[in-house]
C-alpha cells in the first residue's frame, strides 16, 4: 500500500474532464491517451475539477480542494481519488465552479501557489460560497499570517 494518494484523470473530449487545477504531484503515471493518475504526497493540497456533459449540456461541474492524508488518517471518500482526502472545498454547479476558478486565479496573481494557501481560506471559500455570499480575497497580509503561523507551530 503506497502512502501517496491517487487521483484518476479522465479525459473524453466533449463528455468527460477531470483534471487538476493546482498541486504538487510527486508522480504522473500515464495509462494511456486518455487516463493518468497523479500522485500526491501526504499533507498536499490540491484542486480536482470535474465536468460531465451529455447530449443535453453539462451535467455536472465539481470542484474538491482536498488535502492528501497520511496512511491511517480519516478521510472522506471522493470519485476519482483513493483513498480519500481532507476535504478542504467541495462545491458543484457552474457558477460556483467558476467562481472558485477566478479565486485560484486570484491568488496566483499575487504569486502565491494555491497549494500553498492558507487551508483556512478554502474552508472559507466552501462556507461563503455555499450559501451564496462572496468570499473574502486572499491577500499577500493573509498568506503572511499563514507562513508565521506555519513557523510558529513548529
Amino acid at each position: 500500500m503506497s502512502d501517496l494518494t491517487e487521483v484518476e484523470l479522465l479525459w473524453l473530449e466533449k463528455r468527460i474532464e477531470n483534471r487538476i487545477r493546482f498541486g504538487r504531484a510527486v508522480e504522473e503515471k500515464v495509462l494511456d491517451g486518455r487516463r493518468r493518475v497523479m500522485l500526491f504526497a501526504p499533507g498536499s493540497i490540491f484542486a480536482f475539477v470535474r465536468w460531465t456533459s451529455t447530449d443535453f449540456g453539462a451535467a455536472i461541474s465539481r470542484i474538491d480542494v482536498l488535502r492528501a492524508v497520511a496512511p491511517g488518517r480519516r478521510c472522506s471518500t471522493v470519485p476519482y481519488v483513493q483513498p480519500g482526502g481532507e476535504i478542504l472545498l467541495r462545491l458543484s454547479g457552474w457558477s460556483k465552479v467558476e467562481r472558485v476558478l477566478q479565486l485560484i486565479d486570484v491568488v496566483e496573481a499575487l504569486d502565491i501557489n494555491p497549494a500553498d494557501a492558507a487551508p483556512d481560506y478554502w474552508h472559507h471559500v466552501h462556507n461563503r460560497l455555499s450559501v451564496n455570499e462572496n468570499p473574502r480575497s486572499y491577500t499577500r497580509a493573509r498568506h503572511q499570517a499563514w507562513l508565521h503561523r506555519q513557523r510558529i507551530m513548529r
